[in-house]
């Protein structure tokens, strides 16, 4: 019973990601047209970035290739962390894979969409610029930390030895 609760739960958590990621991606992009930068604060701005590469702006070229082999790449990886999703029996995992799902179909749609990512989110300090971002790479990066928080710090059920084998 827990199995379809957890994969409820991750599904669910993937889906809102996916309509937050597209709906604030839809916001910004009506407040930023025509293309320009706005400052929050000293340390953030909202920016108009569209990255055709990987996260942190790794291969973005116009290649024609990246258009088609990242969807097809972001979405295998995301059914097999679906799998994953079906198969597991802890809360915890079930919100990181979800957060991971739905970021990673949150950007698949705009690379069907527009060819390439749409970020906005620009944080910097002390003249350096952390790579533009969106809702879908920080469901992404939270749900990785979840994964590996998890697998670092959290104990598994240990099974017990029975008493005669001691």
């Amino acid at each position: 019973m827990r199995r379809p609760r957890h994969l409820v739960l991750g599904l669910g958590l993937a889906g809102s990601v996916i309509v937050a990621d597209q709906l604030s991606k839809w916001a910004m992009m009506a407040i930023m047209r025509p293309p320009r930068v706005i400052e929050v604060t000293a340390f953030f701005n909202l920016v108009v970035g569209w990255n055709r590469g990987v996260s942190f702006g790794l291969f973005n070229t116009d290649s024609p290739l990246n258009a088609w082999v990242l969807p097809v790449l972001a979405l295998s990886i995301a059914a097999v962390l679906a799998i994953w999703l079906s198969r597991t029996d802890r809360r915890t995992i079930a919100l990181g894979l979800g957060l991971i799902i739905g970021g990673a179909i949150g950007n698949v749609i705009d690379r069907l969409r527009f060819g390439a990512v749409f970020d906005y989110l620009d944080f910097h300090a002390f003249g350096f610029h952390w790579p533009a971002f969106n809702v879908a790479d920080s469901a992404i990066t939270i749900g990785a930390i979840i994964l590996v928080a998890d697998s670092l710090f959290v104990r598994s059920d240990i099974r017990k030895i029975p008493e005669e084998t001691r």
